[in-house]
């Protein structure tokens, strides 16, 4: 189940949320350092992590599901962001480059659907990135942040998941792990935390970052039409000719 759309902008405008978007967002920069000329997509609520990409880009959009609320990005420029369903994106087919996913898949209920529209979407030399909760970082057990709703994934899950929806996991990294706490010491130690994390404790970290490219030898099953209810008329009784000759010869006739 998502959250309201309001309540991810207070957390990524609280001191803790402009934190963990510097946090995970220099990660997202070394898997793509440069997107200059594509055009990248952010599905769930990627906006806090598009910034770096948002003036580089051939085109940069995001799409907000519909059960979570839509708000307006950026704040100074034209609009990026529509609403739409995770499981009929209103995008071409290989219209999209790259496809950032952050507060998505753990928490949709149209998960292979999902899947299967990015899959969709995505040019032949396209890569998807996915963010998602560490199973066994302490920012899925506590719900006073985004990451911790939803279902939490491990690198393992991630990659089976991705190679039964026809997708390749290229590599993977972890992130995040400062405590979330908003105290103004924790934060003004977050590198200290972030690198000492990294280095002895990786695994404990908050979030997975996984990166994977699209099947081209896999073909998904084409989408059925949805089949169309035709409308129900009322049906009379018809009479049987016999009776009906019975019936006109009781009749009286003409005077």
């Amino acid at each position: 189940m998502y959250d309201d759309v309001i309540d991810l902008r207070d957390f990524y405008a609280s001191r803790l949320g402009q934190a963990t978007r510097r946090i995970i967002g220099r990660r997202i920069q070394e898997f793509w350092p440069e997107a200059e000329g594509l055009s990248v997509l952010g599905l769930g609520f990627a906006t806090p992590y598009l910034r770096n990409y948002r003036d580089d880009t051939g085109r940069t959009i995001a799409l907000m599901p519909a059960a979570q609320g839509v708000m307006r990005w950026p704040p100074d420029g034209p609009n990026r962001v529509a609403l739409a369903d995770e499981d009929d994106l209103p995008l071409p087919d290989e219209s999209v480059d790259r496809v950032l996913l952050v507060h998505a898949l753990e928490r949709t209920e149209q998960l292979r659907p999902m899947l299967r529209e990015i899959w969709r979407v995505m040019s032949g030399s396209g890569r998807l990135l996915i963010i998602v909760p560490n199973r066994r970082g302490i920012w899925a057990r506590l719900e006073r942040t985004p990451f911790g709703a939803g279902s939490p994934y491990s690198p393992g899950q991630v990659s089976r998941l991705l190679r039964d929806n026809l997708f390749t996991p290229t590599r993977h990294s972890l992130a995040l792990s400062l405590p979330p706490s908003n105290s103004r010491m924790m934060l003004r130690l977050a590198p200290a935390f972030e690198a000492f994390g990294q280095r002895w404790f990786p695994s404990f970290s908050g979030v997975i970052l996984v990166e994977a490219s699209k099947q081209l030898y896999a073909i998904p099953p084409l989408r059925r039409a949805p089949k169309r209810r035709g409308a129900l008329l009322p049906v009379f009784p018809q009479i049987a000719p016999q009776r009906r000759e019975e019936e006109d010869a009781e009749k009286p006739g003409p005077i």
